[in-house]
């Protein structure tokens, strides 16, 4: 049976021309970036390309708003407690939203132990930031407000630029996490207001183990990871230069044909929405609309999201996923469904599809009628 995998939230494979323009970094131009040499300056050019290229998928100023971190969770630590502490005499309140990704939420639960004081602001039942509540949370005190850019679980987009009119006008900051929406569509952190963005390698079909945090000329950070001072103080360690250099020829890749992928994508995910809906009690959860192109989410009533993934993954080679791949580990229902106002029994039913570069809207039909037998199925069997 044909693998169908729409599990790209959690882990993309790595494009094969981002592996054939990086292995070189492997195996000839292996160097260090911070040695003198000429094996290390070929690979110091390397790492400055791969900012370049970075710096153009989200119009940033120049490559040099560019920081090289080892993935999304660095990057999210850094912008959060790096910018806290660094401004500490500005503020010590920082907010975030109620679906913010753990390695948001954690970094900021851990400057409560420093002294600061967390705001978490609400959303609608859509996932989308409550405008009005926003603007009354926010006080100049409030010196990082960190809201995604979209959310990788129920695919909701935000209108960042309306979001950042409200923090500049009430607060200090605004951290964007990127890591859903990046090489997805289209980013402007200059038009939008960006003042710290995160940004993720794997999450744009390069390799895992590096990340890139946009930061704003003239924002000042406090490094977290000090040492031999790479990344101008900030993040010190030799850089992953595959990972590195495959992140940069990746978000070219993403760059130039974003425009055309989102429509094919926006193709196949509108019809397996359309088609999944027709199942008995089953809902799409977050915006109908504000979503993500590759991403189509829902809960269906009276059965256990662990058992869809499973049943579906062992039964069809289909890999789906319920939630968040990083809180899986626990049965506990997903943060973000409960902060859209799903109750404990009604977010334990979900299913995330999120779609790639290999999916076709051939596979459709089989996906859309393994997901009813599963479904099917598991009522049968459930006592709920």
């Amino acid at each position: 049976m044909e693998k169908i995998y729409l599990d790209h939230a959690s882990a993309m494979s790595v494009d094969p021309r981002v592996l054939e323009f990086a292995k070189q970094y492997l195996k000839e131009d292996f160097g260090n970036p911070s040695s003198l040499h000429s094996v290390g300056l070929t690979a110091k050019r390397a790492i400055e390309d791969a900012r370049k290229k970075v710096a153009e998928l989200i119009n940033a100023e120049n490559e040099t708003c560019i920081l090289i971190t080892g993935g999304a969770t660095e990057s999210n630590n850094l912008a959060i407690k790096g910018t806290a502490l660094r401004n500490i005499g500005k503020g010590k309140k920082v907010a975030a939203s109620a679906i913010e990704h753990i390695s948001v939420l954690n970094p900021m639960k851990e400057l409560q132990k420093s002294g600061f004081e967390l705001t978490i602001i609400p959303v609608d039942s859509t996932g989308l930031v409550e405008s009005e509540k926003l603007n009354d949370i926010l006080t100049k005190d409030t010196t990082l407000t960190s809201i995604m850019y979209a959310n990788n679980e129920i695919g909701t987009i935000e209108p960042i630029k309306k979001i950042s009119e409200i923090v500049h006008k009430k607060g200090l900051y605004l951290h964007v996490d990127a890591t859903a929406a990046a090489g997805r569509i289209p980013i402007d952190v200059q038009n939008e207001g960006i003042d710290l963005l995160t940004l993720s390698s794997n999450d744009m079909y390069g390799p895992q183990g590096a990340g890139a945090l946009y930061i704003k000329p003239g924002i000042k950070l406090q490094s977290i990871l000090p040492g031999g001072g790479q990344e101008r103080g900030l993040r010190s360690g030799t850089e992953n230069l595959f990972a590195v250099a495959g992140m940069g020829e990746a978000a070219r890749i993403a760059k130039d044909e974003m425009e055309q992928e989102k429509k094919r994508l926006e193709e196949i995910r509108d019809k397996l929405i359309s088609e999944i809906l027709k199942i008995d009690k089953s809902y799409l959860t977050g915006h109908p609309t504000q979503r993500l192109p590759h991403h189509a989410s829902f809960r269906f009533s009276g059965i256990e999201g662990e058992s869809i993934l499973l049943n579906m993954d062992m039964i069809y080679n289909i890999q789906v996923s319920t939630g968040s791949a990083c809180s899986s580990k626990t049965l506990e229902p997903s943060h973000v469904l409960l902060a859209i106002g799903l109750k404990h029994e009604e977010a334990h039913g979900s299913m995330v599809l999120t779609l790639g570069r290999a999916n076709k809207v051939e596979q459709v039909p089989m996906i859309t009628k393994a997901v009813k037998e599963t479904v099917e199925r598991l009522r049968k069997l459930s006592p709920l």
